[in-house]
């Protein structure tokens, strides 16, 4: 896996912080920092997610994609899967994740919450690479809701 990031203000009076990732297949992505008041040189302009958001969305992405998989293959009648993270950091440099929580809202047709349940702890546990690798730092935390069709 590639993955090309380039800064984006390297030129111009306010040279901000805005990023472009260009990835192994062929997708972009773009990224900025946060305003700074105190040194606007600094800070970026706000104009897409900031680079920690993009891998919290990655990690909701990585756990949403395994749910819905386990329950396919489990020949499950899934119609729809939403995963809301919410997260704490460190307050000091590393800012790194220390607390993060999924909040799953599964839909479909007569699938039991044992198959759900059985879904996320697979994910959690086996084959999210991204959450596996943030538990690490970060304690993970997960619920659900399901609604039935």
């Amino acid at each position: 896996m590639e993955c090309t990031v380039s800064w984006t203000g390297a030129t111009g009076a306010r040279s901000g912080m805005g990023f472009l990732a260009e990835t192994g297949s062929g997708h972009t992505l773009m990224m900025d920092g946060a305003p700074d008041a105190v040194k606007p040189e600094n800070g970026g302009q706000n104009l897409a997610p900031r680079p920690m958001e993009t891998v919290l969305a990655g990690t909701g992405g990585c756990t949403a994609y395994d749910v819905v998989l386990i329950l396919k293959r489990g020949r499950h009648d899934v119609r729809g899967c939403a995963v809301k993270l919410s997260s704490e950091r460190a307050e000091t440099d590393p800012k790194v994740f220390t607390k993060i929580h999924m909040h799953f809202t599964v839909t479909g047709k007569g699938i039991p919450a044992a198959a759900v349940e059985r879904a996320i702890a697979m994910s959690h546990d086996k084959y999210c690479s991204a959450s596996i690798m943030l538990g690490k730092t970060a304690e993970i935390t997960t619920s659900f809701d399901l609604v039935d069709l």
